[in-house]
This record gives structure tokens, sequence and C-alpha cells, in this order.
């Protein structure tokens, strides 16, 4: 999954970083890089702060901008590890974390959703960030959760588990189908 994330952060790291003229040249490697690093790490800060809640709405979310309180908070991490790591200005830091954070958690998201996208699957980043522990299984539950807001219980028995996903892999196309009902595409 890092290195997944990695290519995102480089993709959208040319315009914020690469062809931004207040970042020495000497430096875009490394504001690259820790943009990949502290994303990651902040991801795995939230998950383990609130029990995986802000991770399982960012990937219920349609659209991910900075009004986002995981977008606010890896903004604000990224934003000052650049002022303190390259002495960036602060405006020149909010800016960079401003401009990559938004866009590279919306295509995150937006793989992870896509079923007909395997590079990334919710599974893959909710494990990866919280390390294969238990509390991976915690947020999978809080997604099975909202999974019974959504109507996703395919055989009524209060629960939305591997049973739910044979049923609607059947007659939705595949466990894409699934995921797809899950995050709301069709």
């Amino acid at each position: 999954m890092f290195e997944q994330l990695t290519q995102l952060v480089q993709q959208f790291g040319d315009d914020a970083v690469v062809k931004n003229s207040a970042i020495p040249n000497e430096h875009n490697e490394g504001v690259i890089n820790e943009a990949g690093n502290s994303i990651f790490s902040g991801l795995q800060k939230i998950a383990s702060e609130d029990g995986g809640k802000q991770l399982t709405t960012l990937f219920q979310g349609k659209s991910i901008d900075s009004s986002n309180p995981v977008v606010q908070q890896l903004t604000q991490q990224l934003s000052g590890s650049l002022g303190e790591k390259f002495g960036l200005s602060n405006d020149t830091s909010s800016s960079v974390a401003g401009s990559m954070i938004p866009k590279i958690l919306n295509s995150l998201v937006n793989k992870a959703k896509d079923p007909n996208d395997n590079s990334f699957q919710v599974s893959d980043i909710i494990n990866a960030v919280t390390g294969n522990s238990s509390q991976a299984s915690g947020i999978m539950d809080t997604i099975s959760k909202y999974g019974m807001q959504f109507g996703l219980d395919q055989n009524a028995d209060g629960k939305v588990d591997t049973a739910d996903v044979l049923e609607v892999a059947k007659s939705n196309g595949g466990i894409g189908g699934f995921i797809g009902k899950l995050f709301n595409r069709k």
C-alpha cells in the first residue's frame, strides 16, 4: 500500500513541488518523500486516535476537500513538517500541503471504491495504516455497521458479513459489486 501511496504522491507532487519556484530544486525529492511519509503516518495516527471513525467516513465520502477533518489534520501535519525539515515558509508549506493532500486522498479513496481497479482495496489500506492489528477488525466492524445503514445486510441476519458479500456477488457482478454498493457506486 505504501508503494501505491508513494506513486500518488509523486503524481501530484509535480505541480505542487517540482514546478513550484518557492521550493529549491535540491529539496524536491525530499519534500515529495516527506509528503508520502507524513500522509501514511498521519493516517496511522488518525486510525489509532479515534478507532477508525474518521477513516470510515473518509472512505464513504463522495468528494474530499479542504473542509474534511482528515484533510485538515494531514495538511497541518505536513505543513509543519515541511517548514521544520526544509525551512520552507509557512505560506509555501501550507500551499504545498493544501494542494497535494486532497488530491492524493481523493485518488486513493476513488481507487479503493472502484470495483475495476484492484490496485487499492479498502481492507488493504486499513490493514496498512493499523499495522494489521485488532484495530483493523474494529474499523472493518465500523464499516459493517454503516453497511447495515446502507442496506447491505442481504440475508437480514443483522450483520454485514461474508454471506452478504456472496449474495451481492451473485446478483451484482461479484465482489466489486458489493464494494461498489458499500460506497454507493453502482
